[in-house]
């Protein structure tokens, strides 16, 4: 069967005027070649695909990446990469220029002259941007297990615990029901802490009167999940629910309108605009969303500064919130998918606010 990511890929290094492309970036290798090991590069020319990795992995490497020449290179790879390139007479080798540091490029410019070096710009994280619907159907799994996960740690949270031990245990929750892993490290912020965006787990315990906001997600089968959700315990104030209540207006106003032809600028007014009406838009500091895949952090994005067109198959988080120094914050985040006429949303969670006596 024919790789077709391989297939669009070689029409990109054509139109960027190269003869073949190299593939260091281990997330991308993994993408083309579907190849888990933790070494190796890839080699891709008109006619040639070749993954070069070591020892460790024969056995594996062939198993994994189908369609794929593979090569057990020796001590230096780039002797080995510039023996094949000079076999196929490639004169102009793009590279993933984001992946390398300059020490890193000047080694492998001295190794492989006198190819040329182009810039790949980014072109397999391009591809990537628009999921097929096996990827689409995984990320569906991953976001169906945090939301389990979230179930599962409402009946933990109660004053008295750690923000650590609400982390470990949501990690612990996912990991049993096969995830592999976190897809970054857990926020939990309580109380105060909640009006820090990215309020890491600390030892603080949580206390009645406290929002708490989780934010986390599963990494399975090398795709993630990224969902926000804030809880009070105890009785809350009229402030909780008015932010609250905004934050959630403005989300849902978002996942109502979003659809294909509109940019990551509109997508981002369609949360803000809401949340600069009620006069708390200068305490929602971050974009409204980003892409997610096989990292957490993918294009496109939902924010001020994007021109990009949404367009079926992207997966996108839409997270708007309000944080108040001295009092605590909101953000409610789902992870959606573009389709045809809108979108599907893919986590599932309940978004009413949720009191935990």
């Amino acid at each position: 069967m024919p790789n077709e990511r391989v297939s669009k890929l070689r029409t990109l290094v054509q139109e960027l005027g190269g003869d073949a492309i190299l593939i260091t970036n281990e997330i991308n290798r993994r993408y083309l070649t579907g190849f888990t090991g933790s070494s190796g590069v890839v080699l891709i020319s008109a006619e040639q695909a070749v993954l070069l990795t070591d020892f460790r992995y024969r056995e594996q490497a062939p198993r994994q990446a189908k369609g794929f020449e593979i090569v057990e290179h020796g001590p230096g790879i780039y002797g080995d990469v510039a023996a094949l390139l000079s076999k196929w007479g490639v004169k102009r080798l793009l590279i993933e220029e984001q992946d390398m540091s300059y020490a890193t490029f000047l080694s492998v410019q001295e190794k492989l002259d006198p190819i040329e070096l182009v810039l790949s710009q980014g072109a397999v994280e391009k591809l990537r941007v628009v999921k097929d619907e096996q990827e689409i159907a995984v990320v569906q799994e991953a976001a169906d297990l945090a939301d389990r996960a979230f179930e599962h740690i409402l009946g933990f949270i109660k004053p008295g615990v750690t923000e650590a031990s609400v982390s470990l245990e949501l990690e612990f929750f996912m990991r049993k029901e096969g995830a592999s892993g976190v897809s970054f490290e857990t926020i939990v912020a309580s109380g105060e802490r909640s009006s820090l965006p990215h309020g890491k787990a600390s030892d603080k315990l949580i206390e009645r009167g406290d929002f708490v906001t989780l934010d986390f997600g599963a990494s399975y089968k090398g795709y993630v999940s990224d969902i926000t959700r804030t809880v009070v315990v105890g009785r809350p104030t009229d402030r909780h629910r008015e932010i609250y209540d905004i934050v959630l207006e403005s989300q849902l106003n978002a996942l109502k309108h979003l659809r294909p032809g509109m940019t990551g600028h509109e997508g981002d007014a369609l949360t803000r605009d809401i949340i600069t009406r009620y006069g708390y838009g200068e305490y929602f500091g971050h974009s409204t969303g980003h892409g997610i895949g096989m990292e957490v952090h993918e294009a496109p994005r939902l924010a001020r500064n994007s021109d990009t067109i949404l367009t079926p198959g992207m997966i996108i988080t839409v997270e708007p919130g309000i944080y108040l120094p001295g009092f605590g914050g909101v953000r409610i985040e789902d992870d959606v998918v573009v389709t045809d006429d809108g979108i599907k949303i893919l986590t599932r969670s309940p978004k009413e606010l949720i009191v935990l006596d």
